[in-house]
């Protein structure tokens, strides 16, 4: 069996919309954000991740850059076949290798997804040397990546909020009780920004801009214990056509994501209103758990408890909660057999 092992590597991988996380040996290893750019004329892709990055909304009529994966699904199957290729391929120890090994692979998915998207997933995976190719729902893994014994009769809820879905879930059993998934996530919170600046400010921003914005300065709350500086901003006036800078507090960016919010926080309620009450009995003691980029705007874990009057715990390295653990459940693959779908 040793000889074959050798033939074979184990990885796990995070397909989020806004970034692919992949761990091998327990290390992650990529973490790039999941954008390709693609020459129009040869169709051939000539930059992937970072790199691809900086390309974005700065490119000519011959290029164009292609985010492959939209609210947590494959898009575009061809340039996120060949994104998995190459970033798998830049794994620093699979490059040493002279040929190709076989890949054993656990790949984290949405809840909400359908059949038709799992099974593109999966075949996406088995194109680029996936022999064994195991799915495990967003929120599963997001559970066992901060921690939650998934195993124990006791109800945990997580709210995964990435960049495509806010994955939001009651799990108890190693089973996912109910669940909600809504397309309000990292995206939309750059979308309003965007949206915010041109009707505000008459402030055209690309995506790159906003994103920083949302990093810098967001917030879900317009009262922050200890609030972020003022930021200056550049972009075109509509006006007049002009280059412009404008300066933003955090408290602009508060309104622009109030509506955004609001969504997320219903189908909170909506989920534990759909929760059996003896699981109810459980959150109510061990509280809510955030997971997820968009799990750091500032001032949302005090909103959602204000809201539910639950506490609410953000996961240590949020970003990574998912891929740690897909990661745990690559490692253990016997133990969480029950959880991965088939």
């Amino acid at each position: 069996m040793a000889f074959f092992d050798f033939w074979t590597e184990s990885i796990a991988i995070d397909l989020g919309t806004a970034n692919t996380l992949i761990i091998h040996n327990d290390k992650v290893v990529v973490d790039s954000p999941s954008i390709v750019a693609i020459d129009k004329k040869t169709d051939k892709i000539i930059a992937v991740g970072a790199e691809a990055s900086l390309m974005q909304g700065k490119t000519h009529e011959n290029i164009k850059t292609v985010r492959p994966l939209k609210d947590g699904v494959i898009a575009d199957f061809n340039a996120s076949e060949q994104m998995i290729s190459l970033l798998i391929s830049s794994i620093p120890s699979l490059k040493k290798r002279f040929f190709t090994p076989a890949l054993k692979m656990v790949i984290c998915i949405p809840s909400g997804i359908t059949e038709v998207e799992m099974r593109a997933v999966r075949e996406s995976a088995e194109r680029v040397n996936g022999k064994e190719v195991y799915l495990i729902h967003e929120p599963m893994a997001a559970a066992i990546g901060i921690g939650v014994d998934i195993m124990q009769p006791k109800g945990n809820m997580i709210v995964d909020i990435g960049g495509g879905t806010t994955e939001i879930a009651v799990i108890a059993l190693s089973g996912i009780v109910c669940d909600k998934s809504v397309k309000v996530a990292g995206d939309v919170f750059t979308g309003d920004i965007i949206y915010y600046m041109r009707t505000q400010h008459n402030l055209f921003i690309g995506e790159r801009t906003a994103e920083k914005i949302k990093i810098t300065i967001g917030s879900a709350s317009e009262e922050l214990e200890s609030p972020p500086d003022d930021i200056s901003v550049q972009g075109r006036d509509l006006l007049t056509g002009k280059p412009k800078e404008a300066l933003i507090s955090y408290r602009e960016i508060a309104k622009a994501l109030d509506k955004s919010i609001i969504r997320i926080e219903d189908s909170v309620m909506e989920t534990l209103s759909q929760t059996p009450p003896e699981l109810a009995a459980d959150i109510y003691n061990t509280g809510i758990y955030l997971a997820g980029g968009g799990s750091m705007l500032r001032g949302l874990d005090k909103r959602l408890s204000k809201k539910t009057d639950l506490p609410v715990f953000i996961a240590e390295d949020p970003l990574r909660a998912v891929v740690r653990g897909t990661g745990i459940t690559l490692k253990n693959i016997e133990r969480y057999k029950s959880v991965l779908v088939k």
